[in-house]
């Protein structure tokens, strides 16, 4: 009995091992202890303590290696210190959900490079792990292969993971073309008819797609004799309601145009995955795509997403709040323009190097060195813009920006109800934003920034936004369940430490 409950630990330790993308060795290194101790834990071959299995569990960031229930994750944060060196932005989230749901367009083998370890990835991992499709984190966890099965099992699909993700909603555009009937969970609650989804109903019914929502399922059934015959005109410009209309195009055989199309780091990045594949797009990087679509798509494909500019965003603002010299390197220069220039106007110290092309081959980077600076609040308000303007999920990292500045600043946050009330928590940090309706903030800088114990705000941007301020203000603060923020950074904590930040992941055990 002992020996198969320590079999089953084992396969439990391996297993989140394996998709944290350690090797034995690192686990080893982690713990202090050897890698051959490790294997014989995996094996099932060495007794272990519940201390232990403990240590495991926080090694690996996982809930199920724990001492019983880990509970949520926080972080305790020693503020007021300076960050200095050089830190490298990571892949881009948004590109690589795209790229896995990209994958059940092709039949054949699909390697995406360095891909992001966020959790948003980790749960469509699992949805595609339920359906059939077979991943494996390789090359020591840098990238991941995905290989999908002749025939998907929409019936055991993951609905806890899918209902954890809203990327789901872009598993609609590969479906259509593998089988007349299926359906998917839908996640948050959220109803056709909204404005989260009604988008992506117009364009895909013109490829005979049809949906009906109930009891938390999306029930779709496709006429395949339905064909777009007139260009798709996208009611807005969003990004994964422009990729979703990509996906089901790709393999439409014939010529898709779709106007109106967000022109986006992450549309982009899909359409030159979409290229390797064999689909030709006319118009990348503008609005209006013609795709030539191909009815079957079996290729053994490699792709390296670009680098993410909304990281980059995050980390020229630790920079800012903290009063920092600290280089970014491998920044997404075609897509920060805009907000460096109005940094630039504000006031800010920096120095940008000679331009490269990114993995992709097709994405200019540039490495950036921010310095400290005595900013002045923009004369114009802070509002953001389809591409080329300035990005939609970067307006909340001008919050902090603002609140180091001089003067008075105005955030308009127009494409999200809510979001900008998130930015007000700023205040218990010793801000002073001003709400003026839920789409508008007033920011008087600068601020003396003061520690406080907090709940993460329930929003991506805006709880980065919360760290930033902590990370600038004297003292000890705690930020208390950040699972949204390990939704889209991978090891955001881990890598601000390596520049000269103090922050500590824990747990209530």
């Amino acid at each position: 009995m002992i020996d198969d409950y320590l079999a089953r630990i084992g396969q439990l330790i391996r297993d989140a091992r394996q998709h944290r993308g350690w090797t034995q060795l690192q686990l080893a290194e982690a713990l202090g202890t050897s890698q051959s101790a490790v294997n014989r834990i995996e094996r099932g071959n060495q007794n272990i303590s519940l201390e232990m299995i403990a240590r495991i569990g926080e090694a690996l960031d996982s809930e199920i290696v724990s001492l019983g229930y880990a509970g949520p994750m926080h972080l305790r944060v020693v503020g007021g210190r300076r960050l200095s060196g050089a830190i490298d932005v990571k892949t881009s989230k948004n590109a690589c959900v795209a790229l896995l749901c990209a994958s059940l367009l092709n039949s054949g083998r699909t390697v995406l490079r360095r891909v992001a370890r966020i959790e948003e990835v980790f749960r469509i991992l699992e949805v595609l792990n339920s359906i059939g499709v077979r991943t494996r984190w390789i090359n020591e966890g840098a990238d991941l292969e995905i290989v999908p099965p002749a025939e998907l099992d929409l019936d055991a699909i993951d609905k806890e993971a899918a209902l954890r993700t809203r990327s789901i909603i872009m598993f609609l555009g590969p479906l259509l073309h593998r089988m007349d009937r299926f359906k998917i969970p839908y996640a948050g609650g959220c109803d056709l008819g909204t404005r989260t989804v009604e988008p992506h109903m117009m364009a895909l019914r013109r490829f005979g797609l049809e949906v009906t929502a109930t009891e938390g399922m999306y029930h779709a059934t496709v006429n395949s004799g339905i064909a777009p015959e007139r260009p798709i005109v996208l009611t807005e410009r969003g990004d994964t309601v422009t990729e979703n209309a990509l996906l089901a195009a790709a393999r439409h055989d014939g010529v898709t145009v779709i106007r109106n199309a967000s022109s986006n780091y992450m549309v982009q990045d899909l359409c030159f995955f979409l290229e390797q594949l064999g689909v030709r797009i006319d118009g990348v990087g503008t609005t209006t795509l013609a795709v030539h679509g191909v009815p079957e798509i079996d290729r053994d494909v490699d792709y390296s997403p670009s680098e993410d500019p909304v990281e980059a965003m995050s980390l020229i603002a630790a920079a800012v709040v903290t009063e920092s010299e600290l280089t970014i390197r491998r920044v997404p220069l075609e897509f920060l323009e805009i907000e460096l220039a109005v940094l630039e106007g504000m006031g800010l110290d920096h120095d940008l190097g000679p331009e490269y092309k990114a993995d992709n081959g097709r994405t200019r980077l540039a490495d950036l060195t921010v310095r400290p600076s005595k900013l002045e609040a923009p004369i114009d308000k802070i509002h953001p813009m389809p591409f080329p303007g300035l990005n939609i999920d970067n307006a909340p990292f001008f919050a902090a920006i603002a609140a180091s500045a001089h003067g008075s600043t105005l955030i308009h946050d127009w494409v999200y109800d809510n979001r900008a009330i998130y930015l007000t928590d700023l205040n218990r940090l010793g801000g002073r934003l001003q709400l003026l309706d839920p789409h508008r903030v007033l920011v008087e800088g600068p601020t003396r920034w003061r520690a406080a114990e907090m709940m993460c705000p329930p929003a991506l941007r805006p709880a980065v936004v919360v760290l930033l301020g902590m990370m600038a203000a004297e003292g000890t603060s705690v930020l208390r369940n950040v699972y949204v923020i390990n939704r889209g950074y991978e090891d955001l904590a881990e890598r601000l430490n390596s520049v000269g930040a103090q922050i500590e992941t824990f747990r209530n055990i």
